[in-house]
């Protein structure tokens, strides 16, 4: 990984994502694949419940009446929005720590397009030197944590185990002042969650994937996510055509 990010020093932050299809499924979210998603999470659920998991089905219930959005996993595009919003360009090295991506071609499109020098466990080893960990789950993700330990900046998405062992470790590295990401989801869902839609102009935002909703164009200071040395505030926009998001971004100098 450090190879890959020659043209940054050696340095690469990494991303721990949780969007596999059954954390997508019981978290009762709803995103924006349509008719598909909901055939794919009704029968992941289907298949929790015939392996005997009523507790699983239960939290259902209680989550659907509950759980507002900031409990919802971050899609892909969403994480890729708000590193884009803390400053970090095209030409960041990222690593993505995760397991299958639900729906991953058409979910993990926008990352990519936004980070191009995004990597995998899969496009750093070859097929035959992941053979032995491939079928182990736990040794897939002692890659992860081994790769992600090295990072200059760790990113967390979702909470777990994974993260929570992962930040104790972290602690005890660069002299208690190795660098972390962890967003604060009720915060970031009111982001998310507003309505309201602008336009200016576009930028080298992606223009596939779509999301459940963006930044509001109102630009509440409290709630922006600036950009790393800059005085620039930038305010995320969604305008919809024809049913597919298409992704803008507004520039402006906040009140001082």
């Amino acid at each position: 990984m450090k190879e890959r990010s020659a043209n940054n020093s050696r340095k690469y932050i990494s991303v721990h994502l949780r969007f596999e299809e059954d954390m997508v499924a019981f978290s009762c979210c709803i995103y924006d694949g349509g008719k598909k998603d909901k055939r794919d999470m009704d029968a992941a659920r289907e298949r929790e419940v015939g392996r005997g998991n009523l507790r699983n089905l239960v939290e259902l219930f209680v989550l659907e009446l509950s759980e507002s959005m900031e409990k919802c996993p971050l899609t892909p595009l969403e994480v890729g929005l708000m590193l884009r919003g803390m400053g970090f360009d095209k030409s960041t090295s990222i690593y993505l720590a995760s397991g299958q991506i639900y729906d991953s071609e058409r979910y993990m499109a926008p990352l990519f397009e936004m980070f191009p020098q995004l990597q995998t466990k899969e496009m750093l080893a070859s097929a035959e030197e992941l053979a032995p960990f491939q079928n182990y789950s736990s040794r897939m993700a002692a890659i992860d944590y081994i790769i992600c330990l090295h990072s200059e900046v760790f990113v967390t998405t979702q909470g777990g185990n994974f993260p929570l062992f992962f930040l104790g470790h972290r602690r005890y590295l660069y002299g208690g002042h190795s660098k972390k990401i962890k967003p604060d989801k009720r915060k970031l869902a009111l982001i998310f969650d507003n309505p309201n839609i602008g336009r200016e102009h576009e930028e080298d935002l992606p223009t596939s994937g779509v999301s459940r909703a963006l930044f509001s164009h109102h630009c509440i200071l409290s709630q922006l996510l600036y950009l790393r040395s800059s005085e620039m505030a930038y305010c995320l926009l969604l305008h919809p055509v024809d049913s597919v998001f298409v992704f803008y971004i507004l520039s402006f100098k906040p009140h001082t």
